[in-house]
């Protein structure tokens, strides 16, 4: 099932698009190719990284946009393009080409994670689309992955759907989360839509209804005996919910041959009150039982709880975790790079009185750098054209320090960027989310330094260029100074 199956998102589209469409229609007999990268300028949370996500939805929605009639005559209302324009339009799909970094890569800020390279026309109308696919599923894979590492090898379950900024956010939020780690989620429609393990037990309104808080644990206990998981704190955790869980425990599933698989603590003090219920569930021989928390968790309370000897099995993060609440932005933006002149592409350079929006110009590569070690210690822009010998010491330039003489010595090189889309159609086969996430987690395990896994003040990665790369970009700059 696609996001195509039920409806066409290709109106997904800012305004302005359509208009410089619609006047590059009536200014050029011949469409241009032009290239065009996503990027993004920091790492949310001030993190080392972020975790590239959303390409398998931009190759469906790449394949599969199209205008229909309805869309035509809304367009045709605005009063705004020609008829020869929307003529254009009835017959429009996606012609170009699509690099891109393997969904599931750890990426660093202003380094191209898709290239669009195709006719003037296609490449701007699939602008608002693409950003949006990328910027959401890169935020919260990126959350994810902080939450995950916090909880330091227990289980992170994605509970936020509720809480999410609408449906599409809870699913593919869904789908993000588990990309970056999260064992599952309480999202139905995602388990059902990407094959996600979904996991659910029982409400405060369950334990509410019956007249005691034992009554209702020994009738959900003697519905779904195999896979009795308890919400011990709707009155009181200690004095109530315990004693009745073991209650239930021993005079209900025991006599069934069957073990209390867990209890959830959904409120109060985690570190301290998971103390005390391991206690008091060892004391009754149930050292099996897996206490589960929930509650306004990230990184930060995950670390805190853990450091005061919380004694928990697995997390339940929900808001913070589906809208990525410290910081709900991922800024990736869509800059052209490259107009095609005479055959070949001439760079295009943005300029700004603020430096970290000058953009990278030209058609180019991107390597990952590795030292003896197998961890990355860099990453390489170069010229497309460009061969990178790392046989012998490699010079390179650092932007920030560019006076300074560096050699890549004793390294290897991998290339990130892949062919996804050529002429519209994808090239690749589709990935099943478990090869993603396997992927994800080799990266973090063996080729990103812990020191940039760090929450504060983590180490920073390098972007550097190739010495012909630099002077290319330092000749734009140069050129439209003077």
């Amino acid at each position: 099932m696609t996001q195509f199956s039920t409806r066409n998102i290709s109106m997904m589209m800012d305004l302005y698009e359509m208009t410089m469409a619609n006047g590059y229609f009536a200014d050029h007999s011949s469409q241009p190719r032009v290239i065009f990268d996503i990027f993004y300028r920091k790492n949310p949370d001030q993190g080392g990284f972020a975790i590239f996500a959303g390409l398998e939805q931009i190759l469906e929605y790449l394949e599969n946009i199209h205008f229909t009639d309805e869309d035509i005559k809304y367009f045709a209302s605005l009063e705004l393009f020609s008829q020869d324009f929307l003529d254009y339009l009835k017959d429009f799909h996606f012609t170009g080409d699509v690099y891109a970094f393997p969904e599931g890569t750890v990426v660093y800020p202003n380094e191209p994670c898709v290239t669009v390279v195709a006719p003037i026309i296609d490449a701007q109308l699939v602008e608002t689309a693409l950003l949006a696919l990328v910027n959401h599923q890169s935020l919260i894979a990126t959350k994810t992955s902080r939450i995950v590492r916090a909880a330091e090898g227990r289980a992170v379950s994605d509970f936020g759907a509720r809480r999410a900024h609408n449906m599409d956010a809870a699913v593919y939020g869904a789908r993000a989360a588990y990309i970056a780690g999260a064992v599952g989620t309480a999202t139905v429609l995602a388990g059902q839509k990407f094959g996600i393990p979904v996991s659910g037990t029982m409400a405060h309104s369950w334990v509410m209804f019956y007249s005691d808080e034992y009554e209702a644990f020994k009738n959900y206990a003697l519905v779904y005996p195999d896979s009795t998981v308890l919400l011990v704190d709707t009155y009181d955790v200690i004095h109530s919910g315990i004693p009745a869980a073991i209650r239930v425990a021993k005079e209900v599933l025991e006599p069934m041959g069957k073990r209390l698989k867990g209890i959830r603590i959904d409120s109060g003090d985690l570190a301290y009150l998971s103390k005390r219920v391991r206690s008091m569930l060892d004391n009754a021989g149930l050292e099996d039982c897996q206490i589960v928390v929930s509650n306004s968790l990230d990184e930060y309370t995950i670390t805190s709880i853990l450091n005061q000897g919380g004694r928990i099995d697995a997390f339940g993060v929900g808001e913070r975790l589906i809208t990525a609440k410290s910081d709900p932005v991922f800024g990736a933006v869509y800059k052209i790079a490259a107009v095609e002149t005479d055959g070949r592409f001439e760079p295009r350079i943005k300029v700004s009185e603020t430096v970290e929006k000058i953009t990278n110009p030209g058609f180019k590569r991107v390597y990952r750098v590795y030292g003896e070690e197998g961890y990355a210690v860099a990453d390489l822009l170069t010229g497309a054209d460009e061969e990178v010998d790392m046989s012998k010491p490699y010079r390179y330039v650092d932007p920030e320090k560019p006076w300074k003489n560096r050699f890549f010595e004793n390294c290897t090189v991998k290339e990130l960027q892949q062919l996804i889309v050529k002429n519209g159609k994808r090239t690749q086969p589709k990935r099943s989310l478990k090869e993603i996430r396997e992927y994800v987690q080799a990266q973090l395990a063996a080729e990103i330094w812990q020191e940039e896994q760090r929450f504060e003040n983590p180490h920073k990665h390098y972007l550097d260029m190739s010495p012909d790369y630099y002077d290319m970009k330092m000749s734009l700059l140069h050129n439209l100074r003077d």
